[in-house]
């Protein structure tokens, strides 16, 4: 069976509130879990104490026993120092997309054209 430390959506609408939990990967977000974990409330400002809480010693039984944490709690997890999490970069996600760039090049030469006849 396949563990994931996800997250698991409460609150009403609007007021998101999530629980950290473990539970199988084939199970819906919001469906049956193992056992609680932690929470965040996003709702509350970055600084405060009480927007994520996470049991450590739980959560290092669980990936002890192989749960895998999700992008999310794998950065709860290394704010907390409950271990590290690689630094994401996609470089490529950055550039124009093609028709910017036929955009840029069609300008440029209307550009250079009239500089030419000028």
């Amino acid at each position: 069976m396949a563990l994931k430390l996800r997250l698991a959506r409460t609150g009403t609408k609007k007021r998101p509130f999530y629980h950290v939990v473990v539970a199988d990967a084939r199970s819906p977000r919001d469906g049956r879990f193992i056992e609680t974990l932690g929470h965040w409330n996003p709702m509350l400002e970055k600084g405060s104490a009480d927007r994520v809480v996470l049991n450590a010693d739980r959560i290092n039984h669980w990936v002890a026993q192989g749960a895998l944490p999700t992008d999310r709690v794998a950065r709860f997890m290394a704010d907390a120092g409950l271990g590290t999490r690689a630094a994401k970069s996609n470089p490529v996600k950055a550039q124009p997309g093609k028709k910017a760039v036929e955009r840029a090049k069609e300008k440029a030469a209307k550009a250079a054209a009239a500089s030419a006849e000028a």
